[in-house]
């Protein structure tokens, strides 16, 4: 069986990226949550993403890093799903082309978003997944982000196969997918149309309808 993989963000989502308002939002309601009172800088180092940082923040708070970690993942996925919710945040004219590949083989969406928001999507805009593996609410989890290939090697030994694609929009997918064992599609969009493809990219598509006919 071949599978076709999905990344999510610049794929699927419009855009290449959470916007950092929806972390700086979900740090700010994970404190609140655990009634912590950090200083304006402490503040600042909770809405990014060194682990380090905020760790030394928690336990200068006197908070658990990993529960706050989780509070903040959980908060950003509500973020997120209500920007979706809303139209706030959209989707490529493409997709479509997703539900029609569906019919064809196995698919399945993996991105370094979270689980949380993976599974929304899915649901939300009615995709059939095979597997659906976004990053664990954990600093490991985060940690194993593309380009290492960690959840594109787990969601293809869910499925127990070793063929197929990893559509990405991004370096870091191409090589996380080239890693895995997969051919790879990188997938022009607006906000990469001045990025030179990846050379080890496998084959270069400019809509998610090309994939019609690459896969067969």
């Amino acid at each position: 069986m071949t599978v076709v993989l999905f990344d999510m963000d610049g794929v699927i989502l419009d855009g290449p990226r959470t916007d950092p308002r929806v972390y700086a939002d979900a740090a700010d309601a994970a404190l609140a949550e655990l009634g912590a009172e950090p200083t304006a800088a402490q503040r600042r180092d909770f809405r990014d993403h060194d682990h380090e940082l905020i760790r030394t923040h928690c336990e200068a708070l006197e908070i658990d890093p990993a529960r706050f970690w989780e509070l903040k993942e959980s908060h950003a996925s509500s973020g997120t799903h209500d920007r979706l919710r809303s139209g706030e945040r959209g989707t490529y004219d493409d997709i479509d082309a997703i539900h029609e590949l569906g019919e064809r083989t196995a698919i399945g969406l993996v991105t370094n978003n979270r689980q949380e928001t993976a599974e929304f999507v899915a649901d939300h805009f009615g995709f059939d997944f095979d597997v659906v593996r976004g990053r664990d609410p954990t600093f490991e989890g985060y940690e194993r982000r593309k380009p290492d290939p960690y959840y594109i090697e787990d969601a293809l030994d869910r499925l127990d196969v070793t063929d197929g694609f990893y559509v990405g929009d991004s370096p870091k997918d191409v090589t996380a997918g080239r890693a895995a064992g997969l051919e790879t599609a990188f997938l022009r969009r607006p906000h990469n149309r001045g990025r030179e493809r990846p050379s080890n990219a496998t084959d270069e598509i400019e809509s998610l309808t090309e994939l019609l006919s690459l896969v067969e």
